[in-house]
């Protein structure tokens, strides 16, 4: 957490929409937030600044977000889940024909491609990471990242133990994943080669259990 951004409280559990329209009111709150939350920050962003911009009576805005921190907990689900359709979508069946080095810059490519057509996931996320109802959230996608790497690799690599994949998969989600996160904030040139490294690191790593002739034999 950056010094000076306040803690926000544990946030409390919101109504979910079950309407179209309510769903539609929903997503124009928290598009509205995210883009206050990346100029104002947290601590400047109130609920009344939301509602209004949204244009939405304060009462409505209650309705589904009980406080700030609700909200903010919706935007990171946001972003996880479409995080989440991306690995989907790039884990499809004509993954499974890539070379590794090919598969490595798909990967790293498209994840940073992701943070830099998401802005919010990190100017919001990043300053408030340590708040243990965050973490909840970062926890259970990280797990269904690291679940969705350990049966690709089963499936595309059988032969190594259920530990070794666990393992990987871990290292893919939490290793590169960070290295990705701290890729940001630096100058272009110093991003595009810290990225650059990130392929090599992840390629070398992955080589240690797979090989290209494995890959373009099956």
């Amino acid at each position: 957490m950056t010094p000076g951004t306040k803690a926000p409280p544990k946030p409390a559990a919101r109504k979910k929409p079950r309407q179209a329209r309510s769903q539609a009111r929903v997503n124009r709150i928290l598009d509205v937030a995210e883009k206050l939350l990346i100029a104002e920050g947290y601590n400047a962003t109130t609920t009344q600044a939301i509602a209004a911009q949204a244009e939405v009576p304060i009462g409505s805005l209650y309705q589904f977000f009980p406080d700030k921190n609700a909200i903010v907990g919706a935007l990171a689900e946001r972003y996880n889940d479409q995080m989440y359709a991306l690995f989907l979508q790039l884990h499809a069946s004509e993954a499974k024909n890539l070379s590794l080095k090919d598969y490595v810059d798909r990967i790293v490519d498209s994840f940073d491609q992701f943070l830099k057509t998401h802005p919010g996931y990190l100017a919001i996320l990043m300053p408030l990471q340590g708040l243990p109802e965050l973490a909840e959230i970062d926890a259970e996608n990280d797990d269904r990242l690291i679940q969705g790497y350990i049966d690709y690799f089963q499936d595309r690599y059988p032969g190594q133990t259920a530990e070794t994949y666990e393992a990987i998969a871990f290292v893919i989600v939490k290793g590169i994943g960070t290295l990705l996160w701290f890729t940001f904030g630096q100058t272009d040139l110093a991003q595009t080669r810290l990225v650059q490294e990130t392929k090599k690191l992840m390629l070398s790593y992955l080589s240690n259990y797979f090989e290209d002739s494995e890959i373009l034999e099956s």
